[in-house]
């Protein structure tokens, strides 16, 4: 075989690489459970009249109107620590992203020796002494696309990392205004439950000047201060309550426990929503949660890789330049000391491929894994959603009827305390009406905080709260 058919028949094989890129090129299956019409629907849970459809706002706890609990957002946003690691692996993202685009550029090497002869294993002192100094360069053609694949790759790994960090943000803005609420919350309850407990306490003053007439009795007495004692019972688990959420506020805003917020210490009530709340459907869903975009960009990171494998079957070709001088002092700068080369280089594993197609099987099978975890995370979200949605709605109803219960229950120990005056009733009932609005009260705040926390679970659920960049590409239209 003469030398002109070998270089045919190799320039025959690599020219068609030099137009193309190994493996496959991404786009989102067609399988995928976000690329199905059903996944972009309007949500099942979302028909209750206190919800819209329309899309929820970035920063959807401004929804509530206050500018405190905005400025604590903003705060946390800043100096959560958690969003500082987050922010150091998106750095270090973009650092990898960097290496592998070094990469395909021209890469330099310089060298240098000195060296010195000994003879009978002593240093003879007029024995010859030898320098070199070289520079090598190299620039790997990648006519197979291996790099560009493995720069496409990092591309998308960083893509991911970046999405992370927005699901952090999401995280800390709801966990802020969580705690922010909890606060509120329990002044709230503080205040209802102070509240009875001052009926109760003009009720046991009462029933002491009655027994004291001769109108009543010790048992009667007995009675309302037990009634006065079980009220008086719940509030330091109340304050307890309020003093942990601003510690945990304290934290999410990177602070010390001992310098949370004064100012949400005083939050008479927790703030209600200015408007329907507003949760859209699917498919803003699909777009808007940073965990769907961070799968689907490990998606994309993983099919990158097969095609960065497929690479290793074919000839890796390097263009390499080198020059230098070298010899003894007296001769280093003379034409003798100096030497240069250019060429390519060439490396292919051939015939032995069985290795590259293990690889590219091992890649093939981590985006199919990875595609699984995609479909996960998609149905998750929208279970998630659903799931908040629905339960939002019902407290919503229980809190409705709880509170129609108190309001009836405030009447009844009013009217019970009235009867009792006229001899009407005995003491007995009146201590039973007011242990009812006690009750009442209780279950009422109860529901509150949980009507607060689902509606935390559903704007959590629905992803906002991170400033948009790009949506997820490709994901169901």
């Amino acid at each position: 075989m003469s030398l002109r058919t070998v270089r045919g028949g190799l320039l025959a094989l690599l020219l068609p690489m030099t137009a193309c890129v190994s493996g496959p090129d991404y786009h989102l299956p067609a399988s995928a459970v976000a690329a199905s019409p059903r996944a972009a629907r309007a949500f099942v849970s979302g028909q209750e009249a206190s919800f819209s459809h329309d899309a929820p706002p970035d920063r959807w706890w401004q929804l509530y109107g206050d500018p405190q609990l905005d400025a604590y957002v903003r705060e946390a946003l800043a100096a959560n620590t958690d969003l500082r690691a987050a922010d150091a692996n998106l750095r270090r993202a973009s650092a990898t992203v960097l290496e592998y685009r070094a990469r395909g550029a021209v890469q330099a090497e310089v060298d240098a020796s000195g060296t010195l002869t000994h003879a009978g294993g002593y240093t003879q002192a007029s024995a010859p002494q030898s320098y070199a100094l070289g520079l090598h360069l190299s620039y790997a053609l990648d006519l197979a696309g291996g790099i560009r694949r493995g720069i496409e790759a990092a591309n998308a790994n960083a893509e991911a990392v970046a999405a992370a960090r927005d699901q952090v943000r999401v995280v800390v803005a709801a966990a802020v205004t969580r705690a922010y609420l909890q606060v509120c919350t329990s002044n709230h309850t503080l205040t209802a439950t102070q509240q009875v407990l001052a009926i109760q306490h003009a009720t046991l003053e009462a029933t002491r000047r009655l027994a004291a007439g001769g109108r009543g009795t010790n048992f009667d007495v007995s009675r309302a201060g037990a009634a006065v004692n079980r009220s008086a019972a719940g509030i330091p688990h109340l304050l307890a309550e309020r003093q942990a959420a601003l510690f945990e506020l304290a934290a999410l805003m990177g602070r010390l426990p001992a310098d949370y917020p004064r100012a949400a210490e005083a939050c008479p009530q927790p703030p209600e929503l200015e408007q329907a709340l507003p949760v859209g459907d699917g498919w803003q869903l699909l777009q808007r949660r940073p965990d769907i975009r961070a799968a689907e960009r490990s998606l994309a990171a993983a099919t990158a890789m097969i095609g960065a494998e497929t690479a290793g079957l074919y000839p890796q070709i390097t263009l390499g330049a080198s020059s230098g001088v070298a010899g003894t002092p007296a001769h280093l700068l003379s034409a003798d000391g100096f030497g240069a080369s250019i060429g390519p280089v060439l490396s292919w594993h051939w015939p032995n491929r069985r290795v590259a197609k293990a690889r590219i099987a091992a890649a093939s099978a981590n985006a199919d894994t990875t595609l699984a975890s995609f479909d996960g995370v998609v149905l998750q979200a929208l279970r998630q959603t659903e799931t908040a949605l629905s339960a939002c709605t019902q407290e919503l109803e229980r809190e409705r009827s709880l509170a129609q219960a108190r309001g009836d229950a405030a009447r009844a120990a009013g009217q019970a305390q009235q009867l009792y005056r006229f001899g009407r009733i005995d003491f007995l009932d009146v201590l039973s009406a007011q242990a009812a609005l006690a009750d009442a009260e209780s279950a009422l705040a109860t529901s509150r905080a949980q009507r607060i926390d689902r509606q935390m679970d559903l704007f959590l659920s629905l992803g906002g709260g991170w400033t948009a960049s790009s949506p997820a590409e490709g994901v169901a239209r």
